[in-house]
């Protein structure tokens, strides 16, 4: 039998090497197995012909069959009118034009599909889709598929003429030849138990639906197979590790852990509770903890990872709490050095920009195990950078680091034995996205608020009401409050951002002249030293106002802040915006978040500006916001799409089946972590080929 599905794209009916090589640059389809594997976004119902007087809108695609009227050729443009006995529609082509004019002559009938637009109060269609009328059924198209699948396309190859009718004729062809080879790639008893079709009649009925049930079990089975098979993979790498990685054993709480507890001046709340024993129990049990620690901004997680260092300290270890920023990492030690007084640890804080002195110091403490804690950036990640024995790194915001930066910190183990790991994010993951983007890590979440944080309150405003915003902030900085001002930086336009950012500058130096105010402006191009000092200045109080890009979303706590305004709102995400609002109402006063929209804001945008007005729920947010961006750009620039892409499944829509499908992962593991059993060699075969190779952002160990 020969071998299709392998086989090169161009080798395929109605390919050839120069559609290849567009199909392989902008579509990813090398060979037709791919193809086969490529599925169509939406479905249009060819089945039935519309009269062209029940045309009422330009949003739905319509079917109609009529006689050619009249053809007209002006220029580049061909018109054509048609008529169906009910009403008149005007055709127009600017491609193709004169094998459109010869094919569509007078008192000749086709069936035309397209998507009608409105122009001077009249309905025409550009560039519809012509089939030859069957003359046996009239009232039916000439084509035979009921349902046609629509599929991604691009500039390129619509010009280059791969047409949307084009490219079901080459899924046709695909069908027809590779469908045999395919293979099943579940074992018999995972298709019974859950009901799915087969994967033949699956991959059949995605792209060419019998009618609708069909496609609901087609897309059913499909959506699960990927769902399942990237949670089997995480799972197995999770399920091998807790077998074999052996992890410090910390039994007891200790003396400075119950010191610190006592002395907090406030209750912890339950939540913080739960995660503390969840972190607890891990560091006890023997095995390595791999903990992600989900938090929204102001939730207390500093004062978590606190505690957990101190259970290290309390078993004989140190522990190291890695920052991303000089900034966020000397707000930890200046946070995590009042919590620790009434203890006696003793911590310290290594930067790059840690005097030598200080640095030997440091050094020499670490190593002979006088200091207990150590909060720092990637400096504590250098060779020279040696523990007595470390038991605990806790790692802020980690997707700002890189792998090998964390491998590194992990080589520096007591006698073999890595230490333990907590990973905090203040960025808000979806449930769904958190179990695919960190599934071999166990998640725990603080999802409420400590008492006494005050909401704060965001409104919307156009550029109209400057003048009152200017009013606004002066009298709340005559209040002795700051204010933060926010420009987008988006990487496209760097120039034009720039200009906007330095215009910005100088309309507040204008608005708010020194004396007696103080603005100061932090930005990507600034030197770190340049950057720090800005900072600081602001801080510190010394400056009334902060301009600057989203360098400051991350961790910067000035409690005395109690004013944002975000510029041309409408240009950043939902976690964006929402991370940004977190940067105030950290102290007692009453807080504000300004969000400054542009005239024209489209409705997506919009949509955004409300929800975030709406809640202040991050969670809720960030679910929303992968409904409307979809889970590839969530974190903005921090994430440039999913470790793993997933062809039909949507994390956004599909959580209830991702959930079903991790569930049952969990139990075939349970039974056969390793799936060496005959009945599950099928899932081991399909886990080797790779795709669900996942380049994960928890492989911290």
């Amino acid at each position: 039998m020969e071998k299709y599905l392998d086989s090169d794209i161009q080798f395929l009916p109605g390919v050839g090497p120069k559609r290849a090589a567009l199909l392989k640059r902008e579509l990813e389809i090398a060979t037709i197995g791919d193809l086969i594997r490529f599925y169509p976004f939406r479905y249009i119902d060819r089945s039935t012909i519309q009269t062209i007087s029940s045309i009422v809108s330009e949003s739905a695609y319509v079917q109609i069959q009529a006689e050619v009227k009249t053809s007209n050729f002006t220029g580049k443009r061909l018109s054509v009118i048609v008529s169906d006995g009910t009403g008149d529609l005007e055709l127009v082509f600017f491609k193709g034009v004169k094998y459109n004019a010869e094919r569509l002559q007078p008192g000749k009938t086709f069936v035309f599909f397209g998507k009608p637009t409105l122009f001077n109060g009249r309905y025409n269609m550009v560039h519809p889709e012509i089939d030859n009328a069957d003359p046996d059924k009239p009232g039916v198209a000439g084509a035979s598929m009921v349902m046609t699948g629509v599929y991604t396309s691009t500039e390129k190859l619509k010009t280059s003429g791969i047409t949307g009718r084009v490219m079901n004729k080459l899924m046709a062809n695909a069908i027809r030849l590779a469908l045999p080879e395919v293979e099943e790639t579940l074992p018999d008893y995972i298709i019974k138990e859950k009901g799915l079709a087969g994967l033949q009649y699956a991959l059949k009925n995605i792209h060419f639906p019998a009618d609708a049930y069909a496609l609901k079990k087609a897309e059913y089975r499909l959506k699960f197979e990927e769902l399942f098979f990237l949670q089997l993979s995480l799972l197995k790498q999770k399920f091998i590790r807790s077998r074999n990685e052996i992890g410090i054993r910390m039994p007891m709480v200790g003396d400075a852990f119950n010191k610190c507890y006592e002395a907090l001046p406030y209750e912890l709340t339950g939540a913080q509770k739960r995660v503390i024993k969840e972190i607890r129990s891990d560091m006890m049990s023997g095995r390595q903890m791999n903990r992600l620690l989900q938090g929204d901004v102001g939730s207390g997680k500093t004062m978590v990872a606190v505690l957990s260092a101190l259970i290290a300290v309390g078993n004989g270890y140190q522990a190291c709490i890695m920052a991303p920023t000089e900034v966020l990492a000397q707000q930890h030690f200046a946070n995590i050095s009042k919590y620790l007084a009434p203890t006696g640890v003793k911590v310290a804080l290594l930067t790059g920009s840690t005097k030598t002195s200080s640095r030997k110091e440091i050094h020499a403490g670490l190593q002979d195990g006088s200091i207990g804690i150590i909060v720092g950036t990637h400096a504590l990640i250098e060779d020279t950078v040696v523990f007595k024995n470390l038991g605990l790194a806790i790692v802020d915001e980690q997707h700002r680091f890189g792998v090998d930066q964390r491998a590194k910190l992990w080589g520096k183990t007591v006698g073999g034995v890595p230490p333990h790991v907590l990973v905090m994010t203040a960025t808000p993951i979806p449930r769904t996205l958190a179990m695919t983007l960190y599934g071999d890590l166990d998640v725990s979440v603080i999802d409420e608020m400590p008492p006494g944080r005050k909401p704060v309150q965001t409104m919307q405003i156009t550029e109209g009401k400057r003048a009152a915003l200017w009013r606004f902030m002066k009298d709340q900085i005559a209040l002795g409050r700051q204010v933060f001002v926010v420009y987008p930086l988006i990487f496209e336009s760097e120039k034009v951002d720039y200009q906007n950012l330095e215009n910005g500058y100088e309309t507040i130096m204008n608005a708010f002249p020194f004396p007696p105010y103080k603005a100061a402006i932090v930005h990507g191009r600034q030197t770190n030293e340049e950057k720090n000092f800005n900072m600081s200045a602001f801080a510190a109080g010394r400056a009334h106002i902060l301009v600057s890009t989203t360098v400051i979303e991350v961790g910067v706590d000035v409690p005395n802040a109690s004013v944002m305004v975000i510029e041309s709102a409408e240009r950043f995400g939902l976690s964006q915006l929402h991370q940004l609002r977190g940067r105030v109402g950290r102290g007692s006063d009453k807080s504000y978040c300004i969000l400054v929209k542009g005239q024209k804001v489209s409705k997506e945008s919009q949509k955004r500006l409300d929800l975030l007005c709406e809640t202040e729920d991050g969670f809720v947010l960030a679910e929303e916001d992968m409904k409307m961006r979809g889970p590839g750009d969530l974190e903005g620039t921090q994430q440039s799409g999913l470790p793993v892409s997933l062809n039909i499944a949507s994390l956004a829509k599909d959580g209830q089946l991702l959930t079903d499908a991790r569930n049952y992962a969990m139990h075939i593991l349970e039974k056969d972590p390793a799936l060496e059993t005959v009945a599950n060699m099928p899932l081991l075969q399909e886990l080797r080929k790779g795709k669900y190779n996942i380049n994960d952002y928890s492989k911290i160990s």
